[in-house]
């Protein structure tokens, strides 16, 4: 067992901590186990609290440009009250519970290059230390995984993946920033849409699906977006033709166009924003910039394979350099 050392407000000489997650990936909503491994350092300190915070890279636009940063979204106590004598080794299992909208990493083991993270904090003598961050992996829920499947099978590609800093308006997101996975239009579709933009918002009574379908713009006419908002019962994709379904509505965004062609009231970066339900009613908008990444490889029934030129161990390599480059930043007094 190798201890990653605290070296920060704790000093030379503090207790030393290593977090192991259990094997395989978690899903939204559900529990992340695992054991925080203590080592006492040179003499007794009073463990006022060991905290894990979940913590994801997410995208913002400010007036300088497009930036990056890690955001938290959970925080829970894991333990604390206690005294680790110099020298001694101590475990401490945790039982946690996800978030319900907690991004998904991976699909059929192919990462999306979402970077998430567990970082665990020791609170000692009013000192707080930020000593460990362990890299999250989260696969879908089954309904998510059955709409991915019913997109690959109407001939959508996998293009990118990432989460973005702000709100879709008209849902019930709770976290504050949200997953967007970014999809090629199906050979049926593209002669209509450049681009159908998909959030998956899990709650404890289902999902909510938001597709935003980047319309192309005609000879005399600019393209526009159109955001259309489904929801589904976590149990109730079983039976279903999701590739029928989904088909029904893409081409109800299709259709939205001619009711909907005029540029959005609220402004931003998308040209028209609404969410439908399929009778024709718009609610709302989503807020926040929208910037793609380059990913590693596809999603299973939406392309396998590499797609966006780099392959799951370099994104892994890049998750270990931008976690050890924020923890260097606080190493020296900056918080995140």
């Amino acid at each position: 067992m190798v201890f990653k050392k605290l070296l920060g407000s704790l000093g030379v000489g503090a207790p030393t901590v290593d977090t192991v997650l259990s094997g395989g990936a978690a899903v939204p909503g559900g529990s992340l186990t695992g054991q925080v491994h203590l080592k006492g350092g040179s003499a007794d300190f009073t463990i006022e609290a060991v905290t894990l915070e979940l913590v994801a890279r997410v995208e913002a636009e400010r007036e300088e440009g497009e930036t990056e940063g890690m955001a938290a979204f959970g925080r829970f106590t894991v333990s604390g009250g206690f005294v680790l004598t110099g020298g001694t080794e101590l475990s401490i299992p945790f039982d946690i519970a996800l978030p319900w909208e907690t991004p998904v990493t991976e699909l059929y083991g192919q990462d999306l290059g979402i970077v998430l993270g567990v970082r665990t904090e020791l609170a000692v003598a009013g000192a707080r230390d930020k000593g460990d961050l362990d890299r999250l992996a989260v696969a879908p829920l089954p309904a998510q995984e059955a709409v991915l499947e019913a997109l690959g099978q109407l001939g959508f590609g996998f293009r990118s993946a990432d989460l973005e800093l702000g709100h879709i308006r008209g849902t019930g997101q709770q976290l504050p920033f949200y997953q967007e996975i970014e999809l090629t239009p199906a050979p049926q579709y593209a002669h209509e849409v450049n681009e159908v933009e998909l959030t998956f918002l899990a709650g404890p009574g289902g999902l909510e699906i938001v597709l935003e379908a980047d319309r192309r713009g005609g000879l005399f006419s600019e393209g526009h977006d159109v955001l259309g908002r489904f929801t589904v019962g976590h149990d109730d994709y079983r039976g279903r033709d999701w590739a029928a379904e989904i088909d029904s509505w893409i081409r109800s965004l299709s259709a939205a166009r001619s009711a909907y062609g005029t540029p959005s009231a609220y402004g931003g970066h998308h040209g028209h924003e609404g969410h439908f339900h399929g009778d024709g009613h718009a609610e709302g908008h989503r807020s926040g910039p929208g910037m793609g990444t380059v990913v590693a490889a596809g999603a299973a029934g939406l392309a396998v394979g590499v797609v966006g030129g780099m392959v799951a161990a370099e994104v892994i390599d890049e998750v270990g350099d931008f976690f050890e480059g924020d923890e260097e930043d606080e190493d020296g007094g900056e918080e995140a």
